[in-house]
């Protein structure tokens, strides 16, 4: 997922975004900890796309806010 992509998007469709991440983290976090899948870096992947989601919510809240 790509910032610019992310720009595009209304703040519900980000709001969205966000909690299927925040739900495919959980799930992830569950099955490596069940051992049920070998891959470590889906989760990584999934953090960073988390992490930049919220910069863009903040970033638009700011420019609200000018």
């Amino acid at each position: 997922m790509k910032a610019n992509e992310l720009r595009t998007k209304s703040q519900d469709e980000l709001q969205k975004e966000l909690m299927d991440l925040l739900r495919a983290q959980f799930s992830l976090r569950m099955q490596l900890g069940t051992q049920q899948t070998n891959k470590t870096h889906e989760l990584r992947k999934v953090r960073r796309d988390i992490a930049r989601v919220r910069t863009i919510m903040h970033e638009s809240k700011l420019k609200a806010g000018n």
